[in-house]
């Protein structure tokens, strides 16, 4: 019998990288979404096809067997959570609230007909302790007693995958790098692990996890800041790292961040495999056939320099563990320059209101606003050694 796969979320994370690796490996997938013309075309069309890009060219992808499912029908959803064999989750941390009581009805659903079936979800997130975070939004549409660490197996992942902007008006096909790797949490699962040739079970998971926010997103927004601080009239990340200068400092930025994360994860992550992942990630930045844009990989300045994201969190680290950051610090000013705009000549408007906010002060109190320190429980002596330390840096 074919394994039946349950993917809540059919957008680009959804259809190119979870929904692809597990058609191709030969599960029935079924989508959960809420975009009804998306739905109408996978149920008509059965398949849709994944290009991609990479410098050799353009290789067509075709996912077949597919169908979906409206996400206000929880009759449907209930039957093929039931049924389903594994489960996937990509909606982002903000949609996650909004499904919990209807994922929640769900598991109630199986767990009535299939006590003995736990049910194991991918969760297909970039989301800092994701496992955590769903379970404490799922317990509530849950009965008091109900066995939720012996039937709901949560399985935090390392996304890696980049999907720039869609711009082709058919939904059903999508345009991608070739990267597939879902590296998932081998200890989140309570049924056996799949063999999948794409799938590759870890521990800890935080290692990657850390991996993925220092190295894979700090290098991407470190690129897009720099890159635009040296040439705004370039739109494309693969072209500002055309410039050997750029490409150098991105680099030196990301191999910066490996060495903090050496030293804490020095029995799981080693050396030589962080750099050959950092020099791959440098070429598959440099698809210039992708497309991605500066504004697409550096928009949303709040988030990313936050005190918990990509630059501000590893500084932090960094500080506590005596280590030095000056060029993750230089990328970190950078960003606080960067206007960059979309390709109608819009800024992102959160960001004009963010910089906006940031006029007229001084460089402390700019990192103070900036990376959100005063809603954290970070110490004021902490903030101002790291304050001390941007003052040296150009």
């Amino acid at each position: 019998m074919q394994p039946q796969f349950v993917q809540w979320g059919a957008g680009n994370i959804g259809r190119s990288f979870i929904g692809q690796v597990f058609a191709r490996s030969g599960y029935k997938v079924t989508f959960i979404d809420i975009d009804t013309k998306l739905i109408e075309a996978l149920n008509r069309e059965g398949q849709y096809v994944v290009e991609a890009i990479s410098r050799q060219g353009i290789e067509k992808l075709p996912i077949t067997g597919v169908s979906a499912i409206h996400g206000s029908n929880q009759e449907l959803l209930n039957a093929a959570i039931v049924a389903t064999d594994l489960m996937g989750v990509s909606v982002g941390k903000n949609v996650w609230p909004a499904i919990a009581k209807q994922l929640g009805e769900a598991i109630l659903a199986r767990y009535s007909q299939k006590p003995h079936h736990p049910l194991d979800i991918i969760l297909a997130e970039n989301i800092h302790q994701a496992a955590t975070f769903v379970k404490t939004l799922l317990l509530p549409h849950l009965p008091p007693h109900f066995p939720f660490d012996a039937y709901v197996g949560l399985i935090e992942t390392s996304i890696g995958k980049m999907v720039p902007i869609q711009t082709n008006a058919n939904p059903l096909v999508l345009r991608a790098e070739p990267y597939n790797e879902l590296i998932v949490d081998k200890e989140g699962f309570l049924n056996p692990i799949p063999t999948i040739t794409d799938l590759h079970p870890v521990s800890p998971i935080a290692a990657y996890g850390d991996r993925k926010l220092f190295i894979h997103n700090l290098g991407h927004a470190t690129a897009a800041y720099l890159g635009y601080k040296a040439h705004p009239d370039k739109p494309l990340i693969a072209e500002v790292l055309e410039d050997s200068v750029v490409s150098t400092q991105v680099r030196a930025t990301m191999l910066q961040s490996m060495q903090i994360l050496l030293q804490t994860y020095p029995t799981v992550l080693d050396q030589k495999s962080l750099e050959d992942h950092i020099d791959d990630l440098l070429e598959r930045f440099k698809n210039r056939a992708l497309g991605d844009t500066v504004f697409r990989v550096g928009r949303d300045l709040a988030r990313k320099l936050h005190y918990d994201d990509r630059l501000m969190g590893i500084i932090i680290q960094a500080q506590n563990m005596g280590l030095p950051w000056s060029s993750i610090g230089r990328a970190y000013l950078a960003a606080l320059s960067f206007t960059a705009k979309d390709g109608s000549g819009e800024p992102w408007p959160a960001d004009r209101q963010f910089l906006e906010s940031l006029q007229g002060l001084k460089r402390r109190e700019i990192i103070y606003k900036a990376s959100g320190w005063k809603d954290s429980n970070l110490s004021p002596q902490l903030f101002q050694t790291i304050a001390d330390a941007f003052e040296n840096i150009n």
